[in-house]
């Protein structure tokens, strides 16, 4: 094994050969160099007792753990029921241009209670549904009464295993994180500043 001292000579040896122009013109040199230069890192580490280990961790995907809320048509069940008492405005502006709407509905638990379902809801028709697709709204009932949690978001909803104030992050598409204020869910990917 060589030590620093040795590597460090053998170094200066090569450089004593060569002017630095001469060094940076030749790739062989340059090529010299970049062998030489972590040997003599190396040897100066053994001569030092300094190791140094690097250790690689796979990074965690923002959607691990995501558990995808499944939007399907349940027609005549309790949740369609209420799908389309919370969208009522939508469906019947939707009817006056001879529309009729899928309405998708589907459940996840947010927190930790145990009557603590939200209600996703997503109506899907071509005049509803534009380029990016159709929009899913987010209801929690709270008191026999059904609030807003998250209005007109675009694409799919997974359900995080983190939490904001006890409740469920969720994730929109692949990586549009939005969490629980207390009041709402709020999205986390910072707009861009308004035009003056």
């Amino acid at each position: 094994m060589r030590t620093f001292t040795d590597a460090r000579l053998q170094f200066r040896v090569m450089i004593g050969l060569m002017s630095i122009q001469q060094i940076l013109s030749r790739r062989v040199a340059v090529l010299a160099l970049s062998v030489m230069l972590p040997a003599a890192l190396s040897c100066a580490d053994a001569a030092t007792g300094k190791n140094h280990h690097h250790t690689r961790h796979a990074a965690q995907p923002a959607n691990a753990g995501a558990a995808p809320v499944i939007l399907t048509a349940h027609p005549g069940t309790k949740l369609d029921e209420d799908a389309r008492k919370l969208n009522e405005d939508d469906l019947q502006d939707a009817a006056k241009h001879h529309d009729q709407p899928v309405v998708l509905v589907g459940s996840a638990s947010l927190s930790s209670g145990k009557n603590d379902e939200a209600l996703f809801v997503q109506l899907q028709s071509a005049r509803l549904c534009g380029s990016a697709g159709c929009t899913t709204s987010v209801y929690l009932k709270h008191n026999d009464t059904w609030n807003t949690v998250l209005d007109s978001v675009n694409g799919d909803i997974s359900v995080l295993p983190t939490r904001h104030k006890g409740m469920h992050d969720l994730l929109v598409s692949p990586n549009d994180r939005w969490i629980w204020n207390g009041k709402e869910y709020q999205d986390t990917l910072s707009a861009p500043p308004m035009p003056k």
